[in-house]
């Protein structure tokens, strides 16, 4: 079996690898934009398309295991709301403060969400991924690491995985810790060093800052235009994209993953505005930028770049991903991969 090697090297060091392109394309959950998220027709057609990372979003089941799903609610995205057997378990529970209805996996073990097929999350938007709807299992972690073993040794390029842990504060207080059970993963995989081919995201600080004393795989502190971390009620992410802030980030991650919005901020018509200096302070501070995530509809994209009115519609991603790379951003997160490789 081929090993994971040097794959972070570009994004998360000072010598670029001589393999590996500037940016980064990191497959959102996939090529999303064209598969139901997280399944493994998403994950094998991003390689297809040329991503050097694939994205999983972990979350846990009962009992104890890491399920990739966007969130621990799996009404949306799977075919759980048709399964008799599992109706009893619809809940309403309250999640990092929000109040949210439905199937959680912590609720299900792992055999049970096997039984599940996964679904198009956005059909409204992009209705042609429904016909994969029901032909795909859940993943594991451990099936994602494998997957991405398997494209390096067809492709011969070192394919990354970007793992984000989901709400470890949240599976903490109801008695699953994520972060023993993760490092225990890693060290499986061999995937614990520095070199690892690998990219860790959360968007707490805690877990992170725990992570950097236990292993030396790179560590990426998330941040939105909104909000702050769930474990941290006295931080802003606005406060922790300050020059004194990403001090303080880089004490413990590698990189910063920023919405959009942060570097480009949009006017309330929804059209670009000049750029902040998140990018340079980001440098400045010895810190990668990764940002997210580039979708080709409307619904996503600022208003200079839509076509037409309806959210669906596909509008000019190309150029909008191009004003980023000239921006100097280290990666970026995509739905569609093949867009943002091409526009690099």
């Amino acid at each position: 079996m081929i090993r994971f090697i040097l794959t972070a090297a570009l994004l998360l060091s000072g010598t670029p690898a001589m393999s590996a392109p500037a940016p980064q394309v990191i497959a959102h959950r996939g090529a999303s934009g064209e598969r139901p998220e997280h399944t493994a027709a998403a994950y094998r057609l991003a390689v297809e398309q040329g991503a050097d990372v694939i994205e999983p979003d972990l979350v846990m089941t009962r009992d104890g295991q890491f399920v990739v799903r966007h969130e621990n609610e799996i009404g949306g995205a799977t075919d759980v709301a048709d399964r008799p057997e599992f109706a009893a378990r619809r809940t309403t529970k309250v999640i990092d403060g929000v109040q949210t209805t439905g199937w959680f996996t912590e609720d299900f073990t792992l055999a049970e969400l096997k039984t599940l097929r996964a679904r198009e999350r956005l059909p409204l938007l992009r209705p042609a991924n429904t016909a994969w709807d029901g032909q795909e299992l859940l993943l594991t972690f451990d099936e994602v690491v494998a997957l991405a073993r398997a494209e390096t040794a067809r492709t011969g390029r070192v394919i990354g995985v970007a793992p984000e842990l989901k709400h470890p504060s949240y599976f903490a207080s109801i008695g699953l810790p994520m972060e023993d059970a993760f490092v225990a993963a890693l060290q499986r995989h061999d995937l614990t060093g520095a070199d690892a081919p690998l990219l860790i995201q959360c968007f707490e600080v805690g877990p992170l800052q725990r992570l950097k004393a236990r292993i030396e795989a790179p560590l990426l502190q998330l941040m939105s235009v909104a909000g702050g971390p769930a474990d941290r009620p006295d931080l802003s992410y606005a406060a922790m994209s300050t020059p004194e802030g990403l001090r303080a980030v880089a004490a413990y991650a590698d990189a910063i993953g920023v919405e959009s919005g942060m570097i480009l901020p949009r006017d309330a018509a929804g059209r670009s505005l000049p750029a902040a200096p998140l990018v340079a302070d980001a440098h400045a501070a010895g810190l990668k930028v990764v940002v997210w995530t580039f979708r080709a509809e409307n619904a996503f994209l600022p208003l200079e770049h839509r076509h037409g009115d309806a959210p669906a519609n596909h509008g000019d991603l190309n150029a909008y991903l191009k004003t980023f790379y000239a921006l100097g951003v280290d990666a970026v997160f995509s739905d569609f991969p093949g867009a943002a490789v091409a526009a690099r």
